[in-house]
């Protein structure tokens, strides 16, 4: 069943449920680490809701994603994804003094060094005032998974599922997304379809499509037209 289609009729108890049967073969130590991070996302984002849902709901559909639909069996990789807006939005709830520095120290300490550095590959700088947010935001994007191929991974399925979730937005919200996002389509596929992404064939060609998709919709949003 499609990830917003188990939201849709179960909720975030569904999610879980299909979080638990992905990780069910992973070994103990890696499950517990998986908990440990999914219990972390839920209290930080306790108070976080998109528009028709929790946010963790989000979080738990891109971890889900990269389980099921890119065949990644790599724990630290999920939890990463878990955490992926962990810093971003509540370095507060992760460090005494706010900062995100400390932030991702944090969950080096108890996740490990190469957790923080995907979540912090993913993490958005706080943008320059004067210049297009938009723009600076694809600058960040091109370059943070130049240099990460595991951030790739992530950052396609978070970008699936915002890509996704325009579906369900309409009016000045999700024109204003798509001109977000839809600047991303061409550096996401350029650094998805590299040698280096450690990715399957298939799972790349997914991705692919998934983004050729978003690109329609997005192209549909900007010209006022329905998708």
């Amino acid at each position: 069943m499609p990830l917003h289609a188990i939201t849709a009729a179960y909720g975030e108890a569904g999610l879980r449920e299909r979080f638990a049967a992905e990780i069910a073969t992973f070994p103990a130590a890696d499950r517990a680490r998986l908990a440990a991070a999914l219990q972390l996302a839920a209290t930080l984002h306790a108070a976080d809701r998109r528009p028709h849902e929790p946010y963790l709901n989000h979080l738990l559909r891109v971890a889900i994603r990269i389980l099921s639909h890119y065949g990644v069996r790599d724990a630290e990789v999920t939890v990463a994804a878990l955490l992926h807006d962990a810093v971003e939005d509540h370095a507060a709830g992760l460090a005494p003094d706010g900062s995100r520095e400390a932030a991702l120290a944090a969950l080096a300490g108890r996740f490990g060094s190469r957790v923080a550095s995907l979540v912090g590959a993913v993490t958005n700088p706080d943008f320059e005032p004067g210049r297009d947010a938009h723009e600076q935001y694809r600058e960040h994007v091109a370059r943070s998974l130049d240099r990460s191929p595991w951030a790739r991974v992530i950052k396609a399925s978070d970008f699936a599922d915002n890509g996704a979730g325009l579906i369900h937005t309409a009016g000045p919200r999700a024109e204003r997304l798509a001109a977000k996002y839809a600047p991303l389509v061409p550096v996401l596929r350029e650094v998805i379809t590299r040698p280096d992404t450690p990715l399957p064939a298939p799972a790349r060609q997914h991705i692919v499509d998934q983004l050729d998709r978003a690109a329609e919709r997005f192209a549909a949003l900007l010209a006022g037209g329905q998708f």
